[in-house]
């Protein structure tokens, strides 16, 4: 099992890289999402890895970081989600958005992904529910935004409580609170700020 590749990026596709490491080329499948992190060509890349091995090939899927690995992992654990499709959950969906649409069985956001139908939705949000928390997408951003202090952490965390307490989805309310970029917030001013983005979206 190859756990990560390091080294040049060669090139940058439609929904693939290219990663010279050793002498030899790997392309790598990776989502809009890592594709959006990664350097220019020629740059030194590290990407997390999954090696999918079936009767028709070997392809290697590439990450930016190990939680969003995690993730792919997870969705794979769901009968009837294969690679392409863990994958297109990721591209449709940031790992917080996904996590959050698990958790408020919103199959809308669930069928954003590429090929994914309600039945496969319904089943993603029925094998996986339990295996997520709410803290699990803030820490996700956490990791992705290390700035992010542990106190910032639990005001966001509090306010989509709150939120999700009024009647909106934990989608929602996560996509509104993510997107106030104020760091300094209290829980009532981000709440408060997270309502009037929600009434826009």
């Amino acid at each position: 099992m190859i756990s990560y590749i390091k080294g040049n990026l060669e090139l940058r596709g439609d929904g693939f890289v290219i990663v010279e490491a050793g002498g030899l080329g790997y392309q790598i499948f990776v989502s809009p999402t890592t594709l959006s992190k990664l350097p220019t060509t020629g740059e030194q890349v590290k990407l997390h890895t999954f090696m999918s091995v079936k009767e028709d090939g070997i392809a290697l899927y590439g990450f930016a970081n190990a939680q969003e690995l995690e993730l792919f992992q997870r969705l794979l654990s769901v009968s009837g989600v294969g690679p392409k499709a863990a994958l297109g959950f990721l591209a449709a969906l940031t790992p917080q958005e996904l996590i959050l649409a698990v958790l408020s069985d919103d199959l809308k956001a669930l069928c954003k992904a590429p090929g994914i139908g309600k039945k496969t939705a319904q089943r993603v949000v029925l094998e996986l529910k339990d295996k997520f928390q709410t803290e699990d997408a803030i820490a996700m951003e956490m990791e992705i935004q290390p700035a992010v202090t542990s106190e910032q952490n639990h005001s966001k965390l509090e306010a989509i409580e709150a939120l999700a307490a009024l009647g909106y989805s934990r989608s929602e309310a996560a996509k509104a609170v993510h997107a106030i970029t104020d760091e300094n917030l209290t829980t009532e001013e981000i709440l408060k700020a997270a309502l009037k983005k929600l009434v826009i979206f």
